[in-house]
């Protein structure tokens, strides 16, 4: 009898460890993925001071943009689309997902619609304040919520990729 309760230890055992593995190879696989897909972060302070016209060595440019009115600001190029835009992040501990609002080239506001991640949603509650105060895509990291905090910015950043102006 105790012949036949080893074999069941070991292939329990072995039986455990196979899931664990095809778990664990497939969310790793995703995870990968995920992470070739990433793009580099846009920071919307540095790219919207580059919009206007703005060159230091031609005096007629200087002339042109300091005679620009209220009334033809509209005309000059914005780099981000008025409106509110969705953005997914995922990796192999869940998703976030965020609505992202833009007005004349800033985020005016950054709510998570839905986070489905590991770890509690408190832990980055305090990120779409952040990216409001930074207007930017990259926040600090939250200790103990790498995943979360990674999660939130790629969605942040899906989401301002799909506000961008062509």
């Amino acid at each position: 009898m105790a012949k036949m309760d080893k074999k069941w230890v070991i292939l329990c055992s072995t039986a455990v460890a196979a899931v664990y593995s095809a778990g664990f190879f497939s969310t790793e696989a995703q995870a990968t993925k995920v992470d070739l897909q990433q793009q580099a972060p846009i920071s919307i302070q540095a790219k919207a001071n580059q919009s206007g016209v703005s060159s230091s060595n031609n005096k007629q440019a200087k002339v042109a943009q300091s005679s620009v009115t209220s009334s033809n600001t509209n005309q000059t190029k914005r780099l981000y689309k008025d409106g509110t835009f969705t953005g997914m992040g995922e990796n192999r501990r869940g998703s976030i997902q965020v609505a992202v609002t833009l007005k004349n080239d800033k985020i005016t506001d950054v709510e998570i619609s839905d986070f489905a991640m590991h770890y509690s949603e408190n832990d980055v509650v305090g990120l779409p304040n952040e990216v409001l105060q930074k207007q930017s895509a990259q926040v600090t990291n939250v200790s103990g919520a790498t995943y979360s905090t990674q999660a939130f910015e790629d969605a942040v950043q899906e989401a301002l990729s799909q506000a961008q102006n062509s």
